[in-house]
């Protein structure tokens, strides 16, 4: 990569990282600012390269921001009442939208539903319900995956991941990550247990290590979600929002499969530590 590129990805991704980093350190309202802000960016990239931007279907862009937003807030339930009425609304737009194939134009509706503002909205739950530093925890898990996933990969990346999807990715490069990732939760059970407040088993580092490999595993998988969708359009990046990494959807794919992957861990630890504490 040329130097000057090397500094325009290096400086954008460094922007991306404060902008997470300070929505943590301000909390709540930090993190449910970044979703939304997360959901409306994505939702209109998606919309981007799954259909043509016109003015035909500029109102149902609209529904389906209002609902991706409207999920962010799903924390507070009210507001998922709000989501149902617009999916609803939804369909009904349909019927006065003049357009050859319906179903295909809901289904890209659907999908940014489900693929972008669910996990949007878990992520705002996570930082509500449970704690914003073990958020960031998540970031800095998928990050150091990325990071571990590469150096290896790079080094002595020999046997194909995936190669109809992505073929630079090796399976060297994944145990790499999860090595990498695997270092950083025992790190974090070790000195920074108190700082991101696991409620879990008293975040023993069984619980960190188990956050590793699920972030690992769900990280490289919505890697591979999004280059399915990048084939199936042929195209080789979602967009250019940010200088040499290309679209949003480039930089939170992992986190998109992450978080619902993350959301049910934490679920199947609270209903553990409860029968757990019932039974001793």
């Amino acid at each position: 990569m040329e130097l000057g590129k090397l500094a325009v990805r290096t400086c954008s991704g460094l922007v991306y990282c404060a902008l997470i980093i300070g929505a943590v350190i301000i909390g709540d309202v930090g993190i449910l600012a970044l979703g939304i802000l997360f959901s409306i960016l994505a939702c209109v990239e998606f919309a981007k390269i799954c259909r043509e931007m016109s003015p035909g279907n500029f109102p149902t862009l609209l529904l389906d921001l209002a609902g991706c937003v409207a999920l962010c807030f799903g924390v507070f339930v009210y507001p998922l009442l709000i989501w149902l009425a617009i999916i609803v609304c939804r369909f009904i737009l349909q019927l006065y939208t003049h357009n050859e194939n319906p179903v295909k134009d809901l289904a890209h509706s659907m999908l940014s539903q489900v693929y972008i503002g669910v996990p949007m909205g878990l992520m705002v739950a996570i930082a509500y319900l449970i704690s914003p530093w073990i958020l960031l925890a998540v970031f800095f898990m998928i990050w150091i995956n990325d990071t571990g996933a590469f150096i290896v990969g790079s080094s002595i990346g020999r046997h194909k991941l995936f190669p109809r999807l992505s073929p630079n990715k090796s399976w060297e490069g994944f145990f790499g990550g999860l090595l990498f990732n695997l270092i950083a939760g025992w790190a974090f059970s070790q000195w920074l247990n108190a700082l991101f407040d696991m409620p879990f088993y008293g975040g023993s580092i069984w619980v960190w290590l188990g956050m590793a490999v699920i972030v690992t595993a769900f990280s490289t998988w919505g890697d591979l979600v999004e280059s399915m969708f990048k084939r199936t359009l042929h195209i080789k990046d979602s967009g250019n929002l940010i200088p040499g990494h290309g679209g949003i959807l480039d930089r939170i794919d992992s986190l998109l499969l992450v978080i619902p992957a993350i959301t049910l861990y934490f679920v199947c630890l609270s209903v553990g530590d409860r029968m757990w504490a019932l039974v001793f």
